[in-house]
């Protein structure tokens, strides 16, 4: 036909094209368009749906994630500040047991120190009596020396030497106390 409309010498317009070639070409176009309708966007529909579901998934699978990390990390905090508790608890216990060692070892201390302090008492007790003891005898023996020279005579009697020795000792103990 182009041929035909050619040669009759009409001007052809560049833009419009033959019927023949319109109609042959809409005919291929909807065969082009059936089979890829029917073959072709099935597949690609599908794939759209898979991935749609996998960045759906991943989404909610995100954010379910997101919402177990928020969750744990919750309870992360709360073991932590249970932890923190139980460390202050454990802490002022400990001080409350050795304040309580502190004062038990003072006590015990004292009482040492109270039985080393008695100790000493009975024994400076002690020994100021098995010192007296032993001056009474000495200063009676040279108290019966003396007494023997001065009379004369011996002093050798024990009840006798005895007697002498207490009144001169209870003189000397009678201007102690007079001169205090």
């Amino acid at each position: 036909m182009l041929t035909f409309l050619a040669q009759e010498g009409h001007a052809q317009n560049p833009l419009l094209p033959e019927p023949v070639e319109l109609v042959v070409g809409l005919i291929a176009f909807f065969i082009v368009f059936g089979v890829l309708g029917k073959k072709l966007l099935p597949t690609i529909q599908k794939t759209l749906d898979e991935r749609q579901d996998a960045i759906e998934g991943g989404l909610e699978r995100a954010q379910e994630a997101q919402t177990e990390a928020n969750q744990t990390l919750e309870e992360y905090k709360a073991q932590l500040a249970e932890a923190r508790h139980e460390a202050a608890r454990i802490t002022e216990q400990a001080r409350e047991q050795g304040a309580a060692i502190i004062a038990e070892m003072r006590e015990e201390g004292q009482r040492q120190r109270d039985t080393i302090i008695a100790a000493g008492h009975a024994q400076t007790e002690a020994d100021r009596r098995q010192v007296t003891v032993a001056l009474r005898q000495e200063v009676g023996r040279m108290a019966t020396d003396l007494a023997g020279r001065v009379v004369g005579e011996s002093l050798e009697d024990v009840a006798r030497q005895s007697r002498v020795i207490d009144r001169f000792l209870e003189d000397l103990e009678e201007k102690a106390e007079a001169t205090r």
